[in-house]
């Protein structure tokens, strides 16, 4: 049974999952250096084998982390109704926690808050746009708690309107099946399931593309979903957490494996923006846009911009197909 994300994600590869898997195959050892939402591993069609995921921001892990030891406890914290004030109140003590939570999670592999879980997930599904606990607003605290405007950018959070459609994330209506909570703590136990062996990493992306991670394991996919680079044109704004650089990197570390038959590689970014060897083989997708998409801007057009390039190795239609007729 495949899942989704409780939380919407801007970039994921919900989309593609399924094509992803089709040229990976059922390898034995799955690695995704920028989890996110976490998109792809949890539509993975075969039973769960040895898989390592890893994302910089330090919320992200710590949620997936904390899903996985304490699903009921996530979910009590993030069964909140929408509320302006809380929103406002949460992200300030969000943010206000942020860097020693970078430093527990990244120090000890077995640390998790689930409030913070909760309250992160929250607020993702009824906040507007990016930018949820960056840190890079006006308005902060005083001393008697009031919130006061700063008049620095970068110190703070932003203010903003709650999302008041029809709910996303641990706000869609159809994670509520029951009463006081109880269908999203059915719905965090699912994905507490299927995570309980997933080894959750927080850092540098390059930690879990090692030898030890990746081929010592056997033959391994890799899903590389970096960053979009500046040159490919995409908002500024997007990420929480962003290198300049991370997206050259990437294609550079995939391009130096791609010839390596114990990898299995996907590298997805926009046209044009990363020129891969003839051997890779680049796959055209549209993607939903985002909010870009509701209007005549950048958004919509990036959404038919969206690429994937699987490596050598990977499966391709053919080998697919010869694969189904061998005998069992």
């Amino acid at each position: 049974m495949t899942l989704s994300a409780p939380f919407p994600w801007f970039g994921g590869k919900s989309l593609v999952a399924e094509m992803v898997w089709q040229r990976f195959g059922d390898v034995p050892n799955y690695v995704e250096p920028f989890f996110g939402s976490g998109a792809v591993l949890l539509g993975r069609p075969h039973a769960p084998r040895i898989e390592t995921v890893n994302d910089i921001d330090a919320l992200v892990a710590n949620f997936w982390r904390a899903l996985q030891a304490v699903p009921d406890e996530v979910a009590h914290w993030a069964d909140w109704p929408v509320n302006e004030a809380d929103q406002h109140a949460r992200h300030l003590w969000l943010v206000g926690r942020k860097a020693e939570m970078a430093a527990q999670i990244q120090g000890d592999p077995e640390y998790y808050d689930a409030q913070v879980a909760g309250w992160w997930v929250w607020g993702l599904s009824v906040w507007i746009g990016g930018g949820w606990c960056a840190g890079d607003g006006p308005w902060g605290q005083d001393e008697d708690g009031q919130l006061v405007h700063l008049g620095d950018a970068g110190q703070g959070v932003h203010r903003k309107l709650v999302h008041l459609g029809a709910g996303r994330g641990v706000q869609r209506k159809l994670v509520h099946l029951g009463n006081a909570g109880q269908g999203l703590q059915h719905y965090m136990r699912a994905l507490a399931a299927r995570l309980r062996h997933v080894r959750v990493c927080c850092g540098d992306w390059s930690r879990v593309c090692g030898p030890t991670p990746t081929v010592k394991q056997g033959l391994t996919g890799v899903f590389l979903d970096p960053p979009y680079s500046a040159e490919a044109g995409r908002d500024m704004a997007i990420y929480t957490h962003d290198s300049a650089d991370v997206a050259h990197e990437v294609r550079e570390w995939a391009i130096a494996h791609g010839d390596d038959p114990d990898l299995r590689i996907a590298l997805c970014g926009y046209e044009d923006e990363h020129e891969m060897p003839p051997a890779w083989d680049k796959v055209s997708w549209k993607a939903r846009g985002g909010y870009g998409s509701q209007g005549d801007d950048r958004g919509r057009d990036n959404a038919t911009r969206e690429r994937i390039w699987f490596s050598p190795h990977c499966l391709t239609p053919r080998t697919l197909l010869t694969i189904m007729d061998e005998p069992a």
